[in-house]
C-alpha cells in the first residue's frame, strides 16, 4: 500500500524523497560529510545534491575529470613542493594514515617521484585486523618511512565509541575524528607547514565547488569554542560532569584551536587535486611498491576485499549507514566503480542487491565485547531505533524492508 511522503518522518534531515542517481547507484540520501561532531534524530544535514538530469554531484565530479590538464595540475604540485621542500633533512610534508592503499600511495609518490621528506602520522584504528596492521608495517618497512602513531587514551577511546553507537550509531566518530584532527596538531608541534591527504570528499559527494581547489577550508580542523563540540552526541560539559572525564583526556579527539593556529601558516591540501586519482590504480601501485596486500576474504556487505580493511570496526561502521540511510557498503564500492568505468549501471545494482546490507558479522561479537555492549541490544533496541521512518516499513512477515531501493523492489516502488 502505498503511503504518503508527506506523513513519514525523515530523521538526520534526510530530503523525504528517495531519489537514485540515473549515473551510479547512489541515493540523494547520503549526507556530504564523514566528520560530525554533533548527530542526532533531528540535527539538520546536508546530503548529496542531484542536478535536473538526475545525476548525482560525485558523478558529474568525476566527469570534470576528463577535462582537467592534469600535466599542468602537476605543474602545479612541482612549485608547491619547491616551496616547502627541504635539503636539511628535516621533513617537509606530513601524510596522514594508517599505511591503506591511499595513504601508501600518498606518501610513496611524494617520497620517490617528487623528492619530498615526509613524516607519516598515524591515529590507530580502534581494532587492528591482523592483515590491516600488515599492512602498516609494510608502509614504514617496505615502503621506507618515518611513522608517529599517537596511542590516545584506551578508556576514553571505548568511552567515546560507545556512546557514539548507543547515542547516534555511528562506530566510526571517534576515530574519523582523531584522523582527521591528529595531523595538524603533529604539524603544529614540529613545526611542519605542509599536510597531504589523498582525495577531496567532492570524489563522493560533497558539493562539486570543493573540488575547486586544493585546500582544505581550516574550519576544517580547528574550533572556537568548546561548549559547541559534541562527542559521541554528548557535549564537552556532559562529558566532564556525568562520566567523570578529565578536559585533557578530551583533546587528543579534538581538532586544534583557533588560538593554537593564530600566526601559523598551516596547508591542508588535497594530493587528488594535483594528480588523477583511480582508486584501483592507487591500489596496484600500493601493492607494487609498499606491499600491501588485500583482504583474504570478500568484505562484509560488499563485493570488494581492499577498501578500508584495517580496522574490525570498519564493517559495522558501513552497516549503521544502511540502516540510517538505506546507503550500505556495497552501494559505496559500486558507485565508485561505475564513475570510474569498472562497472556498468546493471553490474552495480545487481552487487547492491545481493550485498548491500549484509550484517558484519566475522568480528560483531568481539566488537560488542570490547566496548561492553549487549550484542542483542545492539541488534535489536538500537537498530531499529535509528531506521528513519521514511526510509524502513515492515512487510508482511513483520520482517524490516527497504521502501524503495536501487532495482525497484522496495515495499513502496
Amino acid at each position: 500500500m502505498k503511503t504518503n511522503k508527506e506523513e513519514l518522518e525523515a530523521y538526520y534531515g534526510l530530503p523525504k524523497e528517495v531519489k537514485f542517481c540515473k549515473k551510479c547507484v547512489m541515493s540523494n540520501q547520503r549526507p556530504t560529510s564523514a566528520v560530525e561532531f554533533k548527530h542526532t534524530k533531528d540535527s539538520k544535514k546536508t546530503t548529496l545534491a542531484f542536478d535536473e538530469e538526475g545525476v548525482c554531484d560525485a558523478c558529474r565530479t568525476n566527469e570534470q575529470k576528463h577535462q582537467i590538464d592534469w600535466v599542468k595540475r602537476e605543474e602545479e604540485l612541482l612549485k608547491l613542493l619547491d616551496k616547502y621542500r627541504r635539503t636539511d633533512g628535516g621533513y617537509d610534508c606530513i601524510v596522514p594514515g594508517s599505511g591503506g592503499k591511499d595513504s601508501a600511495f600518498q606518501a610513496h609518490i611524494l617520497k620517490y617521484k617528487y623528492g619530498m621528506n615526509p613524516l607519516t602520522v598515524t591515529w590507530p584504528p580502534i581494532l587492528y585486523t591482523d592483515y590491516g596492521y600488515k599492512n602498516f608495517k609494510n608502509w614504514l618497512d617496505v615502503g621506507g618511512f618515518d611513522n608517529i602513531s599517537f596511542n590516545r587514551n584506551g578508556k576514553v577511546m571505548k568511552l567515546l565509541t560507545k556512546l557514539s553507537i548507543e547515542n547516534i550509531f555511528h562506530p566510526f566518530q571517534t576515530f574519523i575524528l582523531g584522523q582527521k584532527n591528529l595531523a595538524v596538531k603533529i604539524a603544529l608541534k614540529y613545526d611542519i607547514p605542509l599536510i597531504f591527504y589523498g582525495e577531496n570528499e567532492a570524489e563522493y559527494g560533497n558539493p562539486i565547488a570543493d573540488n575547486t581547489t586544493s585546500l582544505r577550508d581550516k574550519s576544517y580542523f580547528t574550533f572556537n569554542h568548546l561548549d559547541e563540540i559534541f562527542l559521541g552526541g554528548v557535549s564537552i560539559k556532559e562529558l566532564q560532569e556525568k562520566y567523570d572525564v578529565r578536559l585533557s583526556d578530551l583533546m587528543s579527539f579534538l581538532p586544534a584551536s583557533t588560538q593554537e593556529m593564530q600566526g601559523k601558516d598551516i596547508q591542508v591540501h588535497y594530493l587528488g587535486y594535483y594528480l588523477r586519482w583511480t582508486p584501483q590504480e592507487v591500489y596496484y601501485y600500493a601493492v607494487e611498491n609498499t606491499g600491501f596486500k588485500a583482504r583474504p576474504f570478500r568484505t562484509q556487505g560488499t563485493y570488494s576485499k581492499y577498501n578500508s580493511i584495517d580496522d574490525k570496526i570498519d564493517d559495522l561502521h558501513y552497516y549503521t549507514t544502511f540502516i540510517k540511510f538505506g546507503i550500505g557498503r556495497a552501494t559505496y564500492d559500486a558507485s565508485q566503480e561505475i564513475r570510474n568505468k569498472h562497472l556498468t549501471r546493471e553490474e552495480g545494482v545487481a552487487l547492491v542487491k545481493r550485498f548491500d546490507g549484509e550484517f558484519p558479522d566475522k568480528y560483531f561479537d568481539e566488537i560488542m565485547e570490547y566496548l561492553d555492549i549487549n550484542p542483542e541490544y545492539f541488534r535489536n533496541e538500537l537498530t531499529d531505533k535509528f531506521r528513519s521512518p521514511h526510509l524502513w516499513t515492515k512487510n508482511d512477515k513483520g520482517e524490516w524492508q527497504l521502501r524503495h531501493n536501487i532495482w525497484g523492489g522496495g515495499l513502496e516502488d
